[in-house]
């Protein structure tokens, strides 16, 4: 199938946005979830949420929060028409599975991380310029540093070839109907769904892997914030004379 072809099959069905949000980010030590520790006065997630709620192509943006959330309607972003907010469940997969619930379509979705702050519409474009109803796409960054196997006890074993390995980032883009039934099956096989590539890959789905920004980093621990904070300044998403005000 031409790429062409892919786009036009793509952009004949609706394009939805799911963004998993009720994890508590225990890593960063911090009483309040990773999500919600603000950049320049701004929340997380609520820079993850604005590239895809400012996109035309897509429909609406479902949260899945956690069921004793008390941050996110305090946000002014809370309010936007395109935003949609569901009870997720205790693991990331619960918590997509629940905000596909909420999408009574058939079309296609891009899964993104609530702790990525640093997505830009270029990786947006690169997803749906080259997803296809038939195959599935990501976006990764390649391996750059020397890569180590260690025993359970953190001693190297061996090194790996770097070649063809990549970080595996969000947004994640797959048929809607598919991805949701074959997270069910997956989950009741017992498979450990990591993301919703790791799904796919088990039904044997065909999956891209599409170069991505290496920027678009996970806040995980507590030094992610101030790189998060070099990157959106580099993005043009904070500049200094806000940063000083």
């Amino acid at each position: 199938m031409s790429k062409l072809k892919s786009i036009s099959i793509l952009l004949s069905h609706p394009i939805y946005a799911v963004v998993p949000a009720a994890g508590i980010g225990a890593r960063m030590g911090s009483d309040t979830p990773k999500q919600y520790l603000t950049i320049n006065d701004i929340a997380i997630i609520e820079y993850a949420l604005t590239p895809l709620l400012a996109d035309e192509r897509i429909k609406m943006v479902i949260v899945s929060l956690g069921a004793d959330d008390q941050w996110f309607q305090q946000l002014a972003i809370a309010q936007h028409p395109k935003l949609k907010a569901v009870i997720g469940g205790a693991q990331r997969a619960d918590s997509v599975l629940a905000a596909l619930d909420a999408i009574d379509d058939d079309g296609v979705v891009l899964v993104h991380d609530a702790a990525r702050p640093c997505l830009t519409k270029q990786d947006i474009d690169l997803l749906i310029d080259n997803a296809s109803m038939e195959s599935g796409a990501i976006v990764g960054s390649l391996v750059r540093d020397t890569m180590k196997r260690v025993t359970s006890e953190g001693i190297i074993e061996s090194t790996v070839s770097r070649e063809f390995l990549y970080h595996a980032l969000t947004p994640q883009m797959f048929p809607i109907n598919r991805l949701k039934q074959t997270m069910i099956d997956a989950l009741a096989q017992g498979v450990n769904v990591t993301d919703e590539a790791s799904a796919m890959e088990w039904a044997q789905m065909p999956i891209k892997m599409l170069n991505g920004r290496s920027d678009n980093i996970k806040v995980t621990r507590p030094e992610d914030l101030q790189l998060a904070e070099v990157f959106l300044q580099g993005q043009g998403k904070i500049n200094q004379s806000q940063e000083k005000s």
